[in-house]
């Protein structure tokens, strides 16, 4: 990058003023990654001090089942399939309970688009299985989801969300966002929800008091100006409302397990490689300065890895997403050795092993506990970089 481009950039960040579509594009140029990476580590200490939040919550999906056929997932099957499957309400209310004892305070419930699936079905779910657990928040659905209900209902988003909320909804989920350019969309998405429906839903959430996460799929066969677009849709969008809580910018995956059934569901595997770790931290960078008016990101290291959602939050990241158990969406993040499950216990090693505070908190953000920093007598014990 040019020096005087990259000074003009600097004292833009640095004066806290806000960064357009070009100089998006031209932090992606640049290889200077511990640069960028100083920058958003100014952002992000300036909106959330030395604190990392987490929560203990779970994910249920009550069906794999999906009409869709999105080029990127490997968790859609048809009816039929062999391992197609749809729960019950009352075995999701029993998967849901023997979590109990975990103190755990979100559940996060994302499903496939079942074609034959009545619409009572999800808020009696919801309903279920906040009876079963009333202390638990509720965060389900996506967009896409919730535009799905409006086909099988005949009822409005407005109504579906009404109605969800009543039976206990606390959130909606961030997915089906992936990238929103349709010149990217058109060849990895298998849904009619496009930027102009995902959208409308959101802003009923935010209108009906719900605050809600963003999400962006990166790493594919989007380029770095497809991201910027999609960060500055968001960006406008919560000039508007002012709901999103946090951006959560989620790595594309290979299929390294379902294709050993004999099929390979994930379609742009043959023709993309995996984003490496440096280009995983520079997404954070870059979505952290230039989404100024999102509180939060979140790095989720289910598909990053331990080690990358520990130097994202270097890099701007200020929110490692919880104690997953089971999380069927993608599965190995890196290939690697992810594990499956991260207890409170782990996620505060980690995080105090990045130089940072723990902070437990609950789907809207607010405070369980705060736990001690990092051992200022340990020799090794990191610090944050400061730009």
């Amino acid at each position: 990058m040019d020096a005087g481009l990259k000074r003009e950039l600097e004292q833009k960040v640095l004066a806290g003023e806000r960064l357009s579509r070009e100089d998006g594009i031209a932090l992606y140029a640049s290889d200077d990654l511990a640069w960028l990476g100083g920058l958003a580590h100014e952002v992000r200490t300036r909106k959330n001090g030395d604190v990392v939040h987490f929560n203990v919550n779970r994910h249920l999906n009550m069906t794999n089942v999906c009409t869709a056929s999105c080029a990127y997932c490997s968790f859609q099957r048809k009816p039929g399939e062999k391992d197609a499957y749809t729960m019950r309400i009352e075995e999701a209310v029993r998967l849901a309970k023997a979590m109990e004892n975990e103190n755990l305070t979100e559940l996060h419930i994302v499903n496939g688009l079942h074609p034959n699936l009545p619409w009572r079905y999800y808020p009696r779910s919801l309903s279920e299985l906040k009876k079963a657990l009333p202390s638990v928040s509720l965060k389900a659905f996506t967009a896409t989801e919730i535009h799905h209900f409006e086909t099988i209902s005949g009822l409005s988003a407005s109504e579906i969300l009404d109605e969800l909320i009543e039976a206990g909804l606390e959130s909606l989920t961030g997915g089906g966002a992936e990238i929103f350019d349709w010149e990217v969309r058109q060849h990895i998405v298998d849904h009619r929800t496009h930027w102009e429906d995902w959208s409308r839903i959101h802003r009923l959430a935010h209108e009906k008091g719900l605050k809600t996460p963003a999400t962006m799929l990166y790493g594919h066969i989007e380029e770095p100006r497809h991201r910027v677009d999609h960060v500055l849709r968001l960006r406008e969008l919560q000039d508007e409302t002012g709901g999103f809580q946090v951006f959560i910018p989620l790595r594309y995956q290979h299929d390294f397990v379902d294709m050993q059934d004999g099929k390979i569901r994930n379609k742009l595997q043959a023709r993309t490689t995996m984003a490496t770790g440096a280009e995983a931290l520079k997404t954070f960078a870059v979505s952290r300065l230039l989404f100024d008016n999102v509180p939060h990101v979140k790095v989720f290291w289910v598909m990053h890895g331990v080690q990358t959602a520990q130097l994202a939050l270097q890099h701007g990241a200020d929110d490692m997403d919880g104690s997953v158990v089971e999380y069927k969406i993608t599965h190995d993040a890196d290939n690697y050795g992810t594990p499956n499950k991260l207890g409170r216990e782990d996620l505060l090693e980690l995080i105090r092993d990045a130089g940072f505070r723990p902070v437990e908190r609950n789907t809207r953000y607010e405070v369980i506990r705060e736990y001690p920093g990092p051992d200022a007598e340990r020799r090794e014990t990191p610090q944050p970089m400061r730009f």
